[in-house]
């Protein structure tokens, strides 16, 4: 009996380990099953192009502004990430179009007997499922984003054009190591014998280890930090501290430098106007600018007018949402989906840009992660409005409110994420900001 798509995510949920879910014990310590799966599929990995994006923070956004840029410039191409915010189908696109519920119908119900004797993760079935879907239909290239860690994630069965690595920050601690060299040789893991190598980001206390390990590849590295620098130009957006709220339109003018001694060696200068406000997109857009420059050097035709027309409206061609999103202006309400202090950093350099009277924060976290670090950067005159995300690895929000205490943080608890949202809204004045985030599944709720 062919199930109905409602029926089909349940089996999904219900029967596979779901790492957001439960965590770590869904985590699975070597790609023996992707390579079952893949095997069973024909190893459709092998027959599409490639760029594989790890790091800790922004490899969503870098992932889909690649995406944007290359099927602008006409190429049809695949976009692999994870989590989703609200549909399960949000992993898998091809031109900025989800896969069909049919289709994912259709894979279960064809591969349930190989799932039943594998016994896959969610994940490791999600990717099996991308790559055959990517590989079926054709795709001139696919942008696949690394779930976890990156030397035993699931994507790491591909052998891309070009391996991307972020930066390195705090965060899996408990899988991945307890120091950013360990975190940092996890991710290293997706340098492959011969692939270039970019790195968003020059960080001294990590950057040998990148080094090393391309050494040992016989591949080529480039830091993307090195190769262009960047500047903005003006803030029409919700970071802009002058403008009315009224007055929002959402984007950001910035001006990228190439340096000279870049793959390019002519010295150039960019001003694009983004579509993704947050101020941290000013690493991302030199990474996704030094992939392009690989991209070219392996004949890709991409010009500059399709990059800039790519990077203006990266969310209407990609789907991309949850990056410092405004989600109303009356009271102003932003959300974000940073949840590591890294990424907590730049969400608060954003928010002390903005002119408000009072913050309100919604916040929820998941309970498998030490947030003593998060907890000590927030601001202690906020309003915070604790909740739990409504997953089995969701931080009940007593206890939160508990150990958010004891960093002189305060406020009420809430039995879901929309009663906080609602109350922290109604809660606000004119002139106030309401804030939502902690965790990428408090920002789906809130959207």
């Amino acid at each position: 009996m062919t199930m109905t798509y409602p029926e089909t995510i349940h089996y999904l949920y219900s029967q596979l380990p779901l790492f957001t879910r439960v965590g770590a014990s869904a985590y699975k310590e070597d790609l023996t099953n992707t390579i079952f799966l893949c095997e069973r599929l024909g190893n459709p990995q092998h027959q599409f192009k490639s760029v594989h994006v790890g790091g800790t923070n922004g490899k969503g956004s870098t992932s889909h502004m690649l995406s944007a840029v290359l099927q602008t410039a006409g190429y049809k191409t695949g976009l692999y990430t994870s989590p989703h915010l609200k549909d399960f189908r949000e992993r898998i696109r091809i031109n900025g179009q989800m896969i069909s519920e049919q289709e994912v119908i259709d894979f279960v119900g064809l591969h349930k007997a190989d799932f039943d004797e594998i016994n896959p993760s969610f994940f490791e079935m999600t990717v099996a499922l991308a790559f055959d879907f990517f590989a079926r239909e054709k795709v001139d290239i696919a942008i696949i984003e690394v779930g976890l860690g990156g030397r035993l994630d699931s994507t790491n069965i591909i052998t891309p054009l070009v391996s991307v690595i972020t930066n390195i920050g705090w965060d899996h601690m408990n899988i991945l190591g307890d120091t950013l060299q360990l975190i940092a040789a996890e991710k290293a893991g997706i340098i492959k014998p011969g692939i270039p190598v970019i790195v968003g980001e020059y960080q001294p206390e990590v950057a040998s280890i990148f080094i090393e390990k391309a050494k040992k590849e016989n591949s080529s590295v480039y830091f993307a930090s090195d190769s262009f620098k960047s500047e903005v130009l003006s803030l029409e957006s919700s970071v802009d501290s002058t403008k009315s709220v009224d007055d929002i339109n959402e984007s950001l003018q910035v001006r990228i430098i190439r340096q000279p001694g870049t793959s390019d060696s002519r010295l150039k200068t960019f001003d694009f106007k983004l579509d993704l406000t947050g101020s941290y997109q000013l690493k991302n857009i030199k990474t996704v600018l030094c992939a392009v420059d690989e991209l070219r050097l392996q004949g890709f035709a991409i010009t500059d007018d399709q990059m800039e027309t790519a990077l203006s409206q990266v969310k209407n061609l990609t789907g991309l949402h949850g990056r410092w999103e405004v989600l109303s202006k009356h009271p102003l309400t932003i959300c974000d989906t940073g949840h590591n202090s890294e990424g907590i950093r730049e969400v608060l350099q954003n928010i002390a840009a903005i002119k408000y009277d009072r913050l309100h924060f919604v916040i929820g976290v998941v309970n498998d992660k030490d947030i003593s670090k998060i907890l000590a950067m927030l601001p202690v005159n906020a309003i915070y409005y604790f909740c739990k995300p409504d997953i089995p690895r969701g931080l009940e929000a007593e206890s939160l409110k508990q150990k958010a205490e004891s960093f002189n943080l305060h406020g009420e608890t809430y039995s879901s994420v929309k009663e906080a949202l609602t109350t922290a809204q109604q809660n606000a004045g004119e002139n106030d900001l309401v804030f939502v985030g902690g965790s990428t599944f408090v920002v789906a709720e809130a959207m």
